[in-house]
C-alpha cells in the first residue's frame, strides 16, 4: 500500500468510450435501443472503403469482433452487426463534460487523451477508495458512462492498473503488488513496448513483464539504447513524471486521409487529392496554434500495399502553400507508380506558433501568405469548409471526397470550454 509520503494519482479510462459517447447521443435522440445492449461498433464508411473497427460492444465483442480488423471481417462474424461513424465533434464535448466533473475533486488533471485523464488526488490521503467510487459513479450517472480507475503512487503505475479487467472497475497498483498484479502480463502489456520492441524483447527470451524487470538493464541498453533502460524501470514500477496541467489534449500530429472510390493512376490526379487533404490538414494546423516541420505521405494501393514518405521543412510552417510543396516533394519521391486507392497527408513535428524565427530572405511573401490563409479561414469557418475552393477542383471529383479526419492520431487539439 502506499504511505503518507507518496502521491496518489488516478488514472481515469472511458470504457469503450467512441460507442458509448454514441450510444448517449442516440438516446438523447430518442433511439429506441441502447447500441452498447445490441452488436454494434462505431467504424469507418464502408461505401467509401473506410472499413476499420474502431469500437465494439461487449455483444460484438462476443463474436470475437476487435478493434482495428476490416469492417468486411467483422461482418463474417456477425451478419447483424450495426455501424455508427465517427463524430468527434460529439466526443469533445463528452470529454470536456468528464473534465469539468473532475476538476471538482482536483485542480491538477492532465488530459492524456480524449478518453483519458490523470489527476493528482494526494489531498484525499487515506480517503482515496472512498472519492475514486464517488467519481466514478457520478461520471456514470450523471454522464451517462462508465469508466475504469487506475490508482498508484505515479502515472504509470496508474495507467497500467486502469488497463486491469473487469471493466468499470477501480484497481489499485502500488509497488508492494507489482509481483502479483503485473510481472506475470505479457511483456507487450507494458506501457511503450510495442510491437517492434516485444519482437527484439522475445529474441533475448523475455515474455513477460517480470522477466524484464529482472533482467540485466546494460544487456537492455546495448540492445534497446535508452529505451532499454526506460522500459526496465517501468517493468520495476520506477516513473517520476509530473502531471502536466493542460486545456488540450496532446497528440503527435495532425493529418487526414481519404479512400478513393476509383484507382487514381495519374500524377496530377493524385496531387488534387493530395492538396484537398492538406488544405484541411494546414487548417486545423492552424486552428491548433501550431507550426509543423515535417510532412508524411501516406498511399495505399489498390493491392492493399501501404506506404509512407516524409519530408523535412526548411523552416517550421502553418502555411497551406509551403506545406503543400513538400507534400508534392514527398510524393513525387515516394510513389512507385501503382493504382492508388488511398493518400493521407500527416503533419508532425509541431510546435507552438508563439514565437518563431522568421525567413529574412522570404519575409514579404510569407506575410502575404498568412494573409490569405487567414482570410480563407475566417470565410470557412463562417460558411462552411466548402465555401471557397480552388480552381483545380470546378471540373473534378476531388472536392466530393470526404475525409477521413486522424487528428486524435497527433498533434494538438485545443478544447475550448
Amino acid at each position: 500500500m502506499s504511505n503518507n509520503k507518496e502521491r496518489i494519482i488516478f488514472h481515469i479510462d472511458v470504457n469503450s468510450a467512441f460507442l458509448s459517447w454514441t450510444a448517449i447521443k442516440l438516446l438523447q435522440d430518442k433511439s429506441e435501443i441502447d447500441i452498447r445492449k445490441v452488436p454494434s461498433a462505431i467504424g469507418g464508411d464502408e461505401e467509401k472503403r473506410h472499413g476499420v473497427i474502431l469500437a465494439s460492444s461487449i455483444p460484438a465483442k462476443n463474436f470475437g469482433i476487435k478493434t482495428g480488423e476490416p469492417i468486411y471481417s467483422a461482418r463474417q462474424k456477425c451478419r447483424n452487426l450495426i455501424i455508427y461513424p465517427l463524430d468527434f465533434e460529439w466526443y469533445v464535448k463528452c470529454s470536456n463534460a468528464m473534465v469539468e466533473l473532475l476538476n471538482e475533486y482536483s485542480p491538477n488533471i492532465q488530459r492524456y487523451s480524449i478518453d483519458e485523464c490523470f489527476m493528482d488526488c494526494s489531498h484525499f490521503k487515506e480517503n482515496y477508495k472512498k472519492m475514486a467510487l464517488e467519481i466514478k459513479l457520478r461520471i456514470s450517472e450523471e454522464l451517462g458512462f462508465n469508466c475504469n480507475i487506475g490508482i498508484s503512487t505515479n502515472k504509470l503505475l496508474a495507467k497500467m492498473a486502469s488497463d486491469f479487467k473487469p471493466k468499470n472497475t477501480i484497481h489499485t497498483l502500488f509497488k508492494d503488488e507489482i509481483p502479483k498484479k503485473m510481472w506475470d502480463l505479457p511483456v507487450e502489456d507494458l506501457f511503450m513496448v510495442g510491437r517492434a520492441t516485444k519482437e527484439k524483447l522475445h529474441k533475448i527470451n523475455i515474455y513477460k513483464i517480470g522477466e524484464l524487470a529482472k533482467f540485466d538493464v546494460k544487456i537492455l541498453t546495448n540492445i534497446l539504447h535508452s529505451h532499454g533502460k526506460l522500459i526496465y524501470e517501468y517493468a520495476n514500477g520506477i516513473d517520476n513524471s509530473q502531471i502536466q496541467k493542460s486545456n488540450y489534449l496532446e497528440i503527435k500530429g495532425i493529418g487526414n486521409s481519404t479512400t478513393i472510390s476509383y484507382d487514381i493512376e495519374t500524377m496530377e490526379e493524385a496531387l488534387k487529392v493530395l492538396l484537398s487533404l492538406t488544405e484541411k490538414s494546414a487548417l486545423r494546423l492552424r486552428e491548433s496554434n501550431n507550426f509543423c516541420g515535417v510532412v508524411v505521405v501516406s498511399i495505399k494501393t489498390n493491392d492493399f500495399i501501404c506506404y509512407s514518405h516524409q519530408k523535412q521543412l526548411r523552416n517550421v510552417t502553418d502555411s497551406t502553400s509551403v506545406i503543400f510543396e513538400a507534400v508534392k516533394e514527398a510524393f513525387k519521391e515516394g510513389w512507385k507508380g501503382e493504382k492508388i486507392r488511398l493518400l493521407g497527408v500527416r503533419l508532425t513535428k509541431l510546435c507552438s506558433n508563439e514565437y518563431y524565427q522568421e525567413n529574412l530572405f522570404d519575409f514579404n511573401n510569407a506575410e502575404k501568405q498568412r494573409n490569405l490563409d487567414k482570410v480563407l479561414d475566417e470565410l470557412r469557418n463562417k460558411y462552411g469548409k466548402d465555401s471557397v475552393i480552388r480552381s483545380t477542383f470546378l471540373n473534378s471529383e476531388v472536392k466530393q471526397l470526404k475525409n477521413h479526419d486522424t487528428g486524435f492520431d497527433g498533434g494538438r487539439l485545443r478544447i475550448n470550454k
